[in-house]
């Protein structure tokens, strides 16, 4: 029988069936190497407090504090009618702030007895807020003596780690748990070199993963950390660099366009020069298109920056090569957007066939799920004969019936808004894989695109086209000053009053069915804004329409019109005939209406950075200034508030995206979830680890170049395989 090395041994037969079932449930570990990379959080120092100051809303907390105070209340209730109710109510202290421990009925009389003034603690809770105080409701709490031989034993040292816990699983639990399993950390196998470990100085795996569970000194986690960042790092960046170099051996029809066919027409046409990053951004595609295997590339541009003219651009090169090229987008919307703008810019190129065509037209045609069957049947004819170069459409793009003539690039548009599956069914479209350009107007800080898109070449288009107008943006806190919402509508019928339009935007439709109702509790001003069902387009409009904006043409746009309704109501804002336009974020991306110079951002607080500087994008697209209102009803000191305060206080894309980064975490790197919940990345913050991402890319590139399937390197390759189990495999395969 194989005996199964220590770090793949289940926690159950280690810790027991009902600490391992708890451990894999809600927090994700199953064997001993999990746990043994379950880092912790911080570390508290026995002699010090910590700051109650900066606790987190709703968050599961560990503090080490001390109690100040410990009441026992008897009140009236339901259950206890005679006033033999009791409530202890418990004060801890740590120098920078107070916070209060309530504990109810039976569950009294254990930390009645405990918590006595002067007694020191962690305790470990929910924090939440009740008549506009901090509280941890029934802590679990676990004394610090500092006498008992168990306690001095598992807080080793004078470091105590609070690790990432859940209400479940108290961080002391962990850290009693991993005491049991340590020993184990001898047998982890290191997936560095040695040579580069000994070059960089980097402890041993084994000594970092002790050092990091049980440091005896601050300089013990430092050595333990930059290890492990490394690990992370190295091991991430390996698996990008295998991606790249198993690309570059695929083979791809070579796309140089003709020195004077439908792009040197093209570029004849247009009105105004390419800025000196739309040239340069160009140029950079050109070559890769003329390469012999795939181009990779991701296009990041700020919002308005011109990215869809280079992405064209690429497109006529490609159709002058004699190839086709899809250009994908995320919704209807946008597709039948992106098809009347390309369509206008090209003007009688785009009408290749027809008697009014040029010479070198081609032809280009729309294909989305809800058009009419001979519509339809025309355009898949176009693409199978040839006939049309360029296609512009959604999902509807990627089913079995499309056959192209000869595909030779796609073009993705806002790549957060696809999977890789729909991407890599397009790719099988070509005879031989297509060119591949990712567009994303959500700036990517160069780190995060190194780590999350590390198999693609990254160009940037950061320089607004000449004429733009400056954006000013407001939070606007309808709460605490309800006349500055009065004062943004007057705003929005001045600016119709000037000749210009407006977006407001709300996060709901409004025709869902309504939430049950709950009983109605007594609740905080932030409970009640976070509560409330987030205001609805429907609602809103017609509010509007009668009351702040009352004879001004209001009309809605949602996602779940009929594509013809919605395409009508485009048509007509962008025509003027709409002074204001009460939409979803279905705006969000590619609408460009250059009149609409203000923008009304209801419950501003539920959308995240990035989609506000999108949303916020729409405006100030032609020489008016634009005007941005971030309305909201949460109070001052809120975290939605700083987030709204810091959109408002910067136009700068990359600056938004390291904030919305900081804020959200990185989310699995590798995975399809970037909401920050689960993280390959446990020691590694792409934002501060800008320079051990840089050099591990470079070392990972060396390696696989001379050694691409790793046969000198087993240890790397066993920590490969653990980081990519088969989904992630999959999503690098596919990417």
């Amino acid at each position: 029988m194989d005996v199964v090395p220590a770090l793949e041994e289940p926690l159950k037969k280690v810790l027991g069936p009902a600490t391992a079932k708890v451990m894999a449930e809600h927090l994700g570990l199953q064997t001993v190497g999990d746990l043994l990379h379950h880092y912790p959080r911080r570390y508290e120092e026995r002699g010090r407090l910590t700051h109650l100051a900066d606790l987190p809303m709703d968050e599961h907390v560990t503090v080490v504090a001390q109690v100040a105070d410990a009441r026992l209340h008897t009140f009236a209730s339901a259950k206890a009618p005679r006033g033999k109710g009791q409530r202890l109510e418990v004060t801890i202290t740590d120098g920078s702030g107070r916070l209060q421990l309530v504990f109810f009925g039976a569950g009294v009389h254990k930390p009645h007895k405990e918590l006595l003034p002067g007694t020191r603690a962690m305790f470990a809770g929910k924090v939440s807020v009740f008549n506009r105080r901090l509280q941890l409701a029934h802590p679990a709490y676990e004394l610090l003596r500092g006498d008992t031989e168990e306690t001095v034993e598992t807080w080793a040292g004078a470091l105590i780690p609070i690790y990432p816990a859940t209400a479940k699983m108290e961080s002391w639990k962990i850290g009693k748990a991993l005491q049991t399993v340590l020993p184990s950390a001898q047998e982890a196998l290191d997936p560095l070199p040695d040579s580069l470990r000994a070059g960089r100085g980097l402890v041993p795996l084994p000594e970092a993963l002790l050092k990091i569970h049980r440091p005896h000194t601050k300089a013990d986690i430092e050595d333990a950390r930059a290890r492990l960042k490394w690990d992370e790092a190295f091991v991430l960046q390996t698996a990008l660099a295998r991606r790249r170099h198993t690309d570059a051996q695929l083979p791809a029809v070579a796309r140089r366009p003709q020195p004077d066919g439908l792009l040197t027409a093209f570029d004849a046409r247009l009105p105004f020069t390419l800025t000196e990053g739309q040239r340069k951004v160009s140029e950079e595609i050109f070559a890769d298109l003329a390469t012999e295997h795939p181009m990779h590339r991701l296009l990041q541009g700020e919002v308005g920056s011109g990215k869809t003219l280079v992405a064209l651009r690429a497109m006529l090169a490609v159709v002058d090569a004699g190839g086709q090229a899809a250009m994908l987008a995320p919704t209807e919307v946008l597709a039948q957007q992106h098809h009347r703008s390309v369509t206008e810019m090209m003007g009688e190129l785009a009408e290749g066939g027809m008697l009014v065509g040029a010479d070198d037209a081609t032809k280009v045609v729309l294909l989305t799920g809800s058009m009419g069957a001979a519509a339809r049947r025309q355009a898949l004819l176009d693409l199978a004969t040839g006939e049309a170069g360029i296609v512009i459409g959604t999902h509807a793009l990627i089913e079995d019936k499309v056959q192209f003539h000869d595909l030779g690039l796609v073009v993705v548009d806002e790549q957060h808004r696809f999977g890789v599956e729909q991407r890599d069914a397009l790719r099988g479209k070509g005879k031989q894989p297509p060119h591949l350009l990712v567009m994303t107007a959500t700036p990517i800080p160069r780190t995060v695109a190194m780590t999350v898109f590390g198999d693609l070449e990254t160009s940037v288009l950061d320089q607004l086209p000449a004429g733009r107008s400056p954006i000013a943006s407001h939070v606007v806190p309808a709460a605490d000053k309800p006349h500055f919402l009065a004062r943004a509508w007057e705003r929005v019928r001045e600016e119709v009053a000037s000749g210009h339009q407006a977006y407001v935007v709300c996060p709901r439709i409004g025709d869902e069915e309504d939430a049950p109702k709950g009983a109605a509790k007594k609740k905080s001003p932030e409970d009640e804004a976070e509560k409330r069902p987030p205001l609805a387009v429907l609602d809103i409009a017609g509010q509007l329409a009668e009351g702040p904006l009352r004879g001004l043409r209001v009309e809605v746009l949602h996602g779940r019109m009929q594509p013809d309704d919605k395409d009508a109501v485009m048509r007509r804002f962008a025509a003027g005939e709409v002074d204001v336009l009460v939409a979803t974020t279905v705006i969000e991306v590619g609408v460009n209406v250059p009149n609409a110079t203000a923008m009304v951002i209801m419950d501003a607080d539920r959308f995240g950075v990035s989609q506000l500087h999108q949303l916020r994008g729409r405006v100030g697209r032609g020489s008016a200034p634009g005007l941005c209102l971030l309305v909201t009803e949460m109070p001052e000191a809120s975290a939605a508030r700083q987030r709204l305060n810091a959109v408002a206080s910067t136009l700068d894309g990359f600056e938004l995206s390291r904030i919305d980064l900081e804020q959200r975490r990185e989310g699995d790197v590798l995975g399809q979830a970037q909401s920050g919940t689960r993280s390959s990345l446990r020691m590694l913050a792409v934002i501060d680890d800008e320079e051990i991402i840089a050099e591990a890319r470079e070392e990972a590139t060396r390696i696989v170049a001379a050694d691409p399937d790793l046969t000198d390197l087993p240890a790397l390759r066993t920590a490969l395989d653990a980081l990519l189990d088969e989904e992630r495999e999959q999503y690098l395969e596919k990417g």
